[in-house]
């Protein structure tokens, strides 16, 4: 799996300004549970026009929550002039570098700062337009065109990295590759091959992983747990704990928020099912 900075795992095992600020003067929120991420960000300032506070709720993973709260740090005693100059790649570059697979946890971050100070200034954020080409994240062609060209992106991982997109069924691989070639105006990569089947062990090892890594530490900030019970196939079972089970969100955070993760960490097919005790 991924390397994490120490940085990272510094900013994801004890967040900095977790939490709501009451009457702020600019709130932004970004993402959804059905992707698997989602962050909501405050900011305060005071009478100089400097911001004050900052504080976010997130639900996501280690580098979500890493990037959500160096972000709160970074913006910490700026003007918003200041702030709206930070970009993903500063956020990363603060935490020690992210992972290739986890730079969209940093975009995040810079969206949810946009739509904060559009959101003090009384101005609309503009929609992007455009096809949809993802239909797994609902992400768009503008959307894909646009990130390519601003950072420069030369491959599907990369493109799955900054905006997920691709990163569910795989069906939107040759899309995105034609966007991509016409942003350069020639192939850039040959498309890759079929991957490897996982043996059954090394899918346990990848669910068991990615239970741990992304989906445990957020079920347990509102006192909730999941367990893996077996693996059959395709079939996942795992047992709801703590407030997490009997919960009536508790088949949407199964089917939104597990599956679509382990879809997209581990093999595209896998199905979640509940094992009631």
């Amino acid at each position: 799996m991924w390397e994490y900075s120490d940085k990272v795992k510094e900013h994801f095992l004890k967040p900095r300004n977790v939490g709501v600020i009451e009457d702020p003067d600019g709130v932004g929120e970004v993402g959804s549970l059905a992707c698997g991420d989602a962050l909501t960000l405050y900011f305060k300032l005071d009478d100089a026009g400097r911001i004050s506070d900052a504080k976010f709720l997130t639900f996501g993973c280690a580098s979500a929550i890493a990037s959500s709260s160096a972000l709160t740090e970074m913006i910490i005693g700026k003007t918003l002039e200041e702030a709206e100059k930070i970009t993903n790649e500063d956020i990363a570059a603060y935490l020690g570098e992210l992972p290739k697979e986890k730079m969209h946890c940093s975009v995040m971050g810079k969206e949810a700062l946009e739509k904060a100070i559009a959101h003090y200034r009384g101005e609309a954020i503009k929609k992007v337009e455009g096809k949809i080409v993802c239909e797994c994240f609902g992400i768009t062609d503008r959307e894909i065109e646009k990130t390519i060209r601003e950072h420069r992106l030369t491959s599907i991982e990369d493109v799955t990295g900054y905006l997920k997109a691709g990163g569910g069924c795989g069906k939107c691989h040759e899309e995105i590759q034609a966007i991509m070639d016409g942003v350069f105006g020639q192939p850039v990569r040959i498309q890759p091959g079929p991957k490897k089947a996982l043996t059954n062990i090394q899918k346990i090892r990848m669910i068991e992983d990615t239970l741990e890594r992304e989906i445990k530490p957020a079920l347990r900030q509102d006192g909730g747990d999941i367990e893996l019970v077996d693996v059959d196939g395709v079939r996942v079972m795992v047992r709801l704990r703590g407030t997490c089970a009997g919960c009536k969100a508790s088949q949407t955070t199964l089917k939104n928020v597990v599956e679509t993760k382990l879809r997209e960490l581990v093999t595209q097919d896998l199905v979640v099912e509940e094992v009631v005790p």
